[in-house]
């Protein structure tokens, strides 16, 4: 994919220059207002947690970017993908008072008001962006602008796209596992996206259990947890000695699930109980994973992420 990030100083406006690079280079435009209304959509009305921030937008932005190349004008969007090629980073900068007068024009504020203002959403912005990218500073940018005329500065960016040969970059491909890791760390904080098919007030008995529908809920595979027993043994008068009770059902597939952390001795029997199950039931699909597994059951049985 090709990535052009446009960050700015507090008081320097960007998305009319970014919108300007966007259109020239035919790339897809993602302003905070666009990337807040994404995770609204993807996520619902919650807030992320700080420490989710980075992978939570990472996650929609790389569903994006299979289908468009990306301008992105968002604080932190400079951050956010340090390990991929192909990515053109851009920031505005002014002197002190020229923002300082673009606060004044648009709040309609004194000069003075504007300066202190200024200052505070300079100091909450740091903060933020300490808070989501844990007091890491910031990478290099390869172009900084100062004074600039959006049309001007647009040019120097496609320029500079040019020289770099970014239009060259194919869409995102082929970065299913990176998708997943974003996703099992979301899945891990409880943060799936809204509309699934889990019962989330489902009282698990264990953590990873959890974490699995959770994960399930995040590629939004329908799933039931715990829904059928079989019998495996029985007396000489036809009673149930011994049933096995699968963890999950994912039905688009028709696959019952048994997770396990746990010794060994107890993951012997249960591998005992699920052979069992087995030769008596041929027709069922049952599999047991660690949680390790997670990612090879989601690939080896083609499990995406529904649109």
């Amino acid at each position: 994919m090709a990535i052009v990030t446009l960050t700015a100083e507090i008081g320097c406006p960007v998305n009319e220059t970014a919108r300007v690079a966007a259109n020239g280079l035919g790339y897809h435009l993602i302003t905070e207002i666009e990337l807040a209304d994404a995770i609204a959509e993807e996520f619902g009305p919650i807030e992320i947690p700080a420490a989710a921030w980075t992978a939570a937008v990472q996650a929609i932005l790389c569903r994006m970017a299979s289908g468009h190349h990306l301008v992105l004008a968002f604080p932190g969007a400079d951050r956010l993908f340090h390990e991929f090629p192909g990515i053109l980073r851009v920031r505005l900068t002014a002197s002190e008072s020229r923002r300082i007068g673009n606060f004044m024009l648009e709040h309609g504020v004194n000069r003075p008001t504007a300066k202190r203002r200024l200052a505070a959403a300079v100091r909450k912005q740091q903060a933020l962006m300490d808070t989501r990218f844990d007091h890491a500073s910031p990478p290099e940018a390869d172009i900084t602008l100062a004074n600039w005329v959006p049309e001007e500065a647009a040019q120097m960016i496609h320029s500079a796209a040019e020289c770099r040969r970014l239009t060259a970059q194919g869409l995102l491909s082929g970065t299913e596992r990176f998708e997943f890791d974003l996703r099992l760390s979301l899945a891990g904080q409880g943060i799936s996206p809204i509309g699934q098919a889990g019962v989330k007030a489902k009282i698990f008995s264990h953590p990873s259990e959890e974490l699995f529908a959770n994960l399930l809920d995040f590629y939004r595979i329908p799933w039931a947890y715990e829904p059928r027993s079989f019998p495996l043994q029985w007396d000489e008068s036809g009673a149930v000695t011994e049933a096995f009770t699968p963890d999950f059902y994912l039905p688009e597939s028709d696959l019952y699930v048994e997770l396990t952390a746990m010794k060994q001795s107890l993951v012997t029997k249960k591998n005992r109980k699920v052979k069992r199950l087995k030769a008596i039931y041929p027709h069922i699909q049952i599999q047991i994973f660690y949680q390790k597994d997670f990612q090879d059951l989601v690939f080896k049985h083609g499990l995406r992420a529904r649109d």
